[in-house]
């Protein structure tokens, strides 16, 4: 059977010979003894023992996902991981236990997002995605991590999270698995894009425009649940105006704005509805929601029977501002939206000298950008 195939249901099946790894010295003793309380015993009894004892389970993992490299027992203890935190997220929390402050928990995981099958990078992926997501803060927006109380050249937040932003954006180029690669990491930064500094590394790394082809309606429920993901990715970069230099200039409103009349699953709408609302007052957006008609969008939304309050509250929020653009809105800001949207319209306003006379110095803007920006287009359009 294929490795992308394997199931944690299947991988749990197996039977590690534990002794055999006593004997060549790859796990001691107490790591032996701990293996043999927990090792295919209920969810009952392995509740209990972590309740008991949680950190010194988490440092077993961690010895033996660094000390042992044989794919099969890897994918067995990623598997018990992975079991182990989907019963209850909250166990994330061991691995920052202070008793744990001599233990590099992260570097096993980052470390096998690259070296490992699917099965592994995956297992490897959530769980490091779920591990950093729960870390401690302290007062000053920091981080506590254990590497501030060690000499050892532990692996930092900052290595983790720059390498799975990394990985994460390889999935979404060039997936490991055709069927779960993509889904996988757009999962995941759903969950890491809360971060400031997860926003900052995958925009500079120009991670967005992987989001972009991702905005698409969808239809079986797969897929939807991507579109959520991809959109509520969007929605969480919104909040980070580096971003919006991106979403400003590419293909992102238009899909969005697709998105929202053809979608009738609320929590997708929901967080389409808020993006905007997020991104109504930022540079020219207004302009580009305007042409491209999102006020008889809001309208028809409006109409259809929503029961979630914020979904309520940012349709109406969006009609008011939306009212308010439209009247401060100038010819001139329209046919800046047409020529940067690429779909200029040979309308009574482009053949009214006064619009040429009186907004001359307008094309002088931001080097020119929109001259350059219609020669651009021009040059396309001869060519073609």
């Amino acid at each position: 059977m294929e490795h992308a195939e394997l199931s944690t249901e299947q991988v749990l099946r197996r039977d590690i010979p534990w002794e055999t790894y006593v004997s060549t010295k790859l796990i001691s003793g107490t790591t032996l003894q701990l293996l043999r309380r927990y090792d295919h015993r209920s969810e009952t009894h392995r509740a209990q023992l972590l309740h008991e004892d949680g950190p010194a389970y988490v440092r077993m993992f961690v010895h033996v996902l660094r000390d042992i490299f044989k794919e099969e027992t890897v994918e067995y203890v990623l598997a018990l991981i992975d079991e182990m935190l989907t019963a209850n997220p909250k166990r994330a929390r061991l691995f920052h236990d202070k008793t744990l402050a001599d233990e590099d928990t992260y570097e096993p995981f980052l470390r096998l997002l690259w070296r490992g099958n699917w099965f592994i990078q995956e297992k490897s992926c959530k769980i490091l995605a779920l591990i950093v997501s729960t870390r401690p803060k302290n007062q000053n927006g920091g981080v506590v991590n254990s590497e501030s109380n060690s000499k050892k050249a532990f692996t930092t937040i900052e290595d983790v999270l720059g390498g799975l932003v990394k990985w994460l954006c390889e999935q979404l180029k060039k997936p490991s698995h055709p069927a779960r690669g993509v889904p996988t990491a757009i999962n995941c930064l759903a969950t890491l894009l809360k971060e400031h500094v997860v926003r900052s590394s995958f925009v500079q790394a120009d991670g967005i425009k992987l989001l972009v082809p991702l905005i698409s309606p969808a239809s079986t429920q797969q897929s939807i649940q991507l579109l959520y993901e991809t959109c509520l990715c969007v929605w969480l970069l919104s909040y980070y105006e580096p971003a919006i230099e991106y979403l400003t200039t590419s293909r992102t409103l238009p899909s969005l704005v697709d998105v929202v009349k053809s979608s009738t699953k609320e929590k997708v709408v929901r967080v389409v509805v808020l993006t905007f609302k997020n991104l109504l007052s930022k540079g020219t957006l207004a302009a580009q929601m305007i042409d491209l008609q999102l006020p008889q969008v809001v309208q028809s939304l409006k109409a259809q029977a929503w029961s979630d309050e914020d979904l309520l509250e940012g349709l109406n929020y969006l009609e008011d501002g939306l009212k308010d653009s439209i009247k401060k809105l100038s010819s001139f800001d329209v046919y800046k939206q047409e020529v940067l949207l690429g779909n200029l319209d040979w309308s009574p306003m482009h053949k009214d000298p006064i619009f040429w006379r009186d907004n001359i110095a307008h094309f002088e803007e931001n080097d020119f950008q929109v001259s350059l920006h219609f020669l651009f287009l021009s040059c396309i359009i001869s060519y073609c």
